[in-house]
């Protein structure tokens, strides 16, 4: 019943609910132990509480169970009441919260300290993250990549760029993977700051370390390094991270070719197509059209075919 009302909202009479479950023990609970079901019922209510903002009945909730069950609270139910407050921009009182589940010796875990540290960095109050990072660590909670991610972007918002950088690099110390999150941050938060080059060899040197994601989309860093006119480096990038077994996206092609043919480097376009083709990486019809074009032109009229039928063969074979 106590799941039903709090899905449905009704909280009058979740409240009553509550309310009656504290004054009436469980059948099923003897003169020792409590109802083993006492804290998932209200875990439903808080949770229902804090989704809808209503904090101080969640609050409330929470110490009733806690007087209810034996033992100390489960983590995961004080997670819910801490997201709640960081969630409505309440960060003091789930700071407050925290320092009461400290004092009566509820773990914090993982994600306790994932939700403070991404709090304190959305109200830049980035020096306290690092702190609660510290904390952390010195629990004994050993960080995710969500822990990192979320330092890492606040650190380059600070124009905290080789901190970031390094932050990075203590993650792979850690033996902690990067997830397509990762990349994005460093990759972007570099050229943002005009520092494209440096997201190149920073890149580089992940994928020779072999902790660049599989699933990466570095077309961001293409379209940067095509746009500074730095095509030799771009393409030298793709055929370096595909080799390593990092695809790339179609749309990075796209913007390779683009820009190999802004440049007049015709060879080296038809190459990029070919490679894609063999690989199963099929360009639209007006970029593929626009290298047939460009090879005709320097009367490769044979490459230009052959380029043409393996393109066919490729269709049909997604086709058939």
């Amino acid at each position: 019943m106590a799941q039903t009302l709090a899905l449905s909202h009704p909280f009058h009479h979740l409240r009553l609910l509550l309310d009656f479950i504290a004054s009436n023990p469980c059948p099923c609970s003897d003169s020792i132990f409590s109802c083993p079901h006492t804290e998932s019922i209200f875990r439903f209510a808080i949770h229902a509480y804090c989704k809808a903002g209503k904090l101080d009945e969640a609050v409330s909730s929470f110490r009733s169970m806690c007087r209810l069950i034996d033992g100390r609270p489960n983590v995961a139910v004080c997670n819910i009441i801490i997201h709640g407050f960081v969630k409505f921009g309440m960060l003091d009182r789930a700071l407050e919260f925290y320092d009461e589940i400290v004092r009566v010796r509820v773990r914090p875990d993982l994600f306790t300290f994932n939700i403070l540290i991404s709090g304190y960095c959305r109200n830049l109050k980035f020096e306290l993250a690092l702190e609660m990072f510290k904390e952390m660590r010195k629990m004994g909670c050993e960080p995710n990549v969500v822990t990192f991610n979320t330092l890492i972007k606040e650190m380059f918002r600070e124009g905290k760029v080789e901190e970031g950088i390094g932050m990075a690099h203590e993650m792979i110390d850690l033996g902690c993977e990067f997830s397509n999150v990762t990349c994005e941050i460093l990759v972007r938060g570099l050229g943002e700051k005009g520092k494209v080059l440096q997201a190149y060899e920073l890149l580089l040197d992940f994928s020779k370390r072999g902790v660049l994601p599989k699933g990466y989309d570095y077309f961001d860093l293409v379209d940067a390094l095509c746009g500074n006119g730095d095509v030799d480096r771009a393409l030298g990038l793709i055929y370096e991270l595909w080799e390593k077994g990092c695809v790339p996206s179609l749309i990075a092609c796209i913007v390779m070719i683009d820009g190999l043919r802004s440049s007049r480097k015709t060879k080296e376009a038809w190459r990029l197509v070919e490679k894609m083709l063999k690989e199963g990486i099929i360009p639209d019809v007006i970029t593929f059209n626009c290298v047939l074009q460009d090879i005709c032109k320097v009367g490769q009229t044979e490459e230009a075919n052959k380029l043409r039928l393996l393109a066919f063969s490729k269709v049909w074979n997604l086709m058939t």
